[in-house]
């Protein structure tokens, strides 16, 4: 508040009441510029928090479906044995994890959705029912799921099938 208004102020309070304590005397943009200010503080905490999440989520699920497939690469030796060609035991298992991920996706909107209420009050410019953020995350896990699964088929499937075979 400029100082030449605060004592005029603080005079025509004392004149209505001279019992009323005055503590913080400002503008009404002020104070709506703290509120503000505390309110993107909270929301880059948010965005960083959401950040943090989705890149666990990431390496967590790329690590399950690695370690799956890994798994997997004696069926894949036994498939090159029998005169499967790399590129369809590739594309079988990227379609399997596909599949799987795709459920995923189906059931986390629908979690979403249902616990959306919870932090509606949290969140400022953005709904907790945002089509492009629920499909952005949606589209970033299942390429990390389908990317999980064609890097090690393929490491397989490149194997010499007695190699791949010898794993187990």
């Amino acid at each position: 508040m400029p100082e030449a208004l605060t004592e005029p102020a603080r005079r025509a309070i004392g004149e209505v009441d001279s019992n009323l304590a005055l503590g913080q005397v400002g503008t009404l943009q002020d104070t709506l510029d703290r509120a503000a200010a505390q309110m993107a503080f909270t929301m880059v905490l948010l965005a960083i928090a959401a950040g943090v999440s989705l890149t666990l989520g990431v390496i967590g699920i790329y690590g399950a479906m690695s370690y799956i497939v890994t798994q997997r690469t004696g069926e894949i030796g036994v498939r090159l044995a029998l005169g499967a060609a790399p590129g369809s035991v590739v594309r079988m298992i990227v379609r399997q994890g596909g599949t799987v991920a795709l459920g995923a996706i189906l059931v986390g909107p629908a979690v979403a959705f249902a616990g959306g209420r919870l932090g509606e009050s949290l969140l400022y410019g953005v709904s907790p029912r945002d089509p492009g953020v629920l499909g952005g995350t949606a589209a970033v896990l299942l390429l990390v799921v389908l990317l999980a699964c064609w890097l090690p088929a393929r490491r397989a499937a490149l194997l010499n099938p007695l190699d791949a075979l010898r794993t187990d």
